[in-house]
């Protein structure tokens, strides 16, 4: 434990002093309050990690290499189609999945590519990504990484359908602490198809080797089921002139944004069963006019609500909260997107960033509205600077549910006028309910307005 403290507290001296350089030749006054920022959040940090002790899941050290595949994880890749990921240490490994219907019998081969990056001091093993199809839909495939290795297995989701049913996992601001680990196995006890995670994942803040363990943390259930994710603030690890934005982030966790038109793996779609998922980017440029707004407004446009009836944003700085904690941090994205979703009929919004739950009514422009959308903050799976719990006094009348406890949601999606959303929390019993309701679409509320709730 010691070794690994010092370890830490070197990065954060070098890393400081890496941040007082370049804020001494940077002469805008805006520059350098992006270093400070950037520099605070890798102070903070550095000091939870070193109070963590043993509730922390602590990477293997690096220069110990985990032999074989490792982090190993899936994603949907358009129709039919399924990316495998994972990670080799050092220059080793080929990028090969060997797969078939039958444990220990692959019929089928696929090849990718790889890559490795650099962080200051760190320097990656091998990222793998391969891509699988096409595949049947709700079909069980066991395959094997790079030649070798241990056999996973994956599920297929269920097709594009109106009235095909499909069962989601919610789950934001996870990072690797203990309340991660209950929350990860609560999860890991329901049948669900598709994983959703609206950012901050690892909370690896500057400290590279921190991805590595949270890949190893989550593989369980990441290599069995898609794991579609956005990023939030904690995946920046900007340092201005020497590191870009979202490097680990982007090279870890490929997303299908190409197969959506997207320019930018931080932001794109998917359709699975009867939705359409939008994973928008609170951290890329989203005012009028940005690739970003672009791009939203011609996948808008490509929905096709017959197939896809219902229409899902996933954020992570909520646009509505009545906690106390990072008010007003997605309200210029917010100003700029909200109208779209809005005359879009869009059913839903998830969001993360304050580690707690809350669910709201229909609202638009900070107002209920019969025909505004449900917005939902789930930040709650686990990350280690604790709970959010303080919330506005008194509640507003838009807020219809909030609680600071650590869980996870589900969100089935039974066929193409009813869905169910279930709030657990950690500390109940896996099959508790904390916040319950049903939504209901009528021909009249579909082509006016979107959703409408009962129960």
């Amino acid at each position: 434990m010691l070794q690994r403290c010092l370890s830490v507290q070197v990065w954060a001296v070098f890393l400081i002093v890496i941040a007082v350089v370049v804020a001494h030749y940077m002469s805008s006054a805006n520059s350098k309050r992006v270093v400070e920022e950037n520099w605070e959040s890798c102070k903070e940090a550095c000091t939870a990690l070193a109070k963590a002790g043993s509730s922390y899941v602590h990477p293997r050290d690096h220069k110990d290499p985990i032999p074989g595949p490792q982090q190993v994880h899936v994603s949907l890749a358009g129709p039919y189609q399924m990316k495998v990921s994972w990670v080799t240490s050092g220059s080793t490994g080929i990028s090969r999945v060997d797969y078939g219907r039958t444990p220990g019998l692959y019929d089928r081969y696929a090849e990718g590519t790889s890559e490795s990056y650099s962080f200051l001091l760190y320097k990656s093993g091998q990222v793998h990504n391969v891509l699988l199809g096409p595949l049947e839909a709700s079909t069980l495939y066991y395959y094997k990484c790079g030649g070798g290795g241990p056999e996973y297995s994956f599920k297929t989701p269920p097709p594009v359908g109106a009235e095909i049913p499909i069962t989601f996992a919610i789950a934001g601001d996870l990072g690797q602490t203990e309340w991660t680990s209950a929350t990860l196995n609560h999860i890991q006890q329901a049948d669900y198809d598709v994983l959703i995670l609206p950012g901050d994942l690892s909370y690896a803040d500057y400290y590279q080797p921190l991805w590595d363990s949270f890949g190893q943390l989550v593989e369980p259930l990441a290599s069995s089921r898609p794991w579609m994710v956005t990023q939030g603030n904690h995946e920046i690890e900007r340092i201005p002139l020497l590191i870009d934005p979202f490097r680990a982030y982007n090279m870890r966790w490929s997303m299908p944004y190409k197969e959506s038109g997207s320019d930018s793996n931080l932001y794109y779609s998917f359709e699975v069963s009867g939705s359409h998922i939008l994973m928008l980017g609170s951290y890329a440029k989203f005012d009028r006019g940005s690739n970003q707004y672009k791009w939203l407004l011609a996948d808008l446009a490509k929905v096709n609500r017959t197939a896809t009836p219902w229409l899902i944003a996933v954020i992570h700085a909520p646009w509505y909260s009545s906690n106390s904690k990072h008010q007003g941090d997605g309200e210029q994205m917010r100003k700029s997107m909200e109208l779209i979703l809005k005359e879009a009929n869009v059913d839903l919004v998830f969001a993360g960033h304050v580690h707690a739950y809350e669910r709201t009514a229909k609202i638009f422009d900070w107002k209920a509205d019969d025909c505004g959308v449900y917005h939902m903050t789930i930040g709650d799976g686990g990350n280690r600077e604790g709970l959010a719990r303080e919330f506005m006094d008194p509640k507003p009348a838009w807020s219809l549910f909030r609680e600071a406890s650590f869980g996870y949601g589900i969100l089935q999606i039974l066929n193409s006028t009813h869905a169910h959303w279930i709030w657990h929390r950690n500390q109940d019993n896996s099959s508790a309910v904390g916040d319950d309701l049903w939504l209901t679409k009528t021909s009249k509320s579909s082509s006016l307005c979107g959703a409408t709730i009962t129960g």
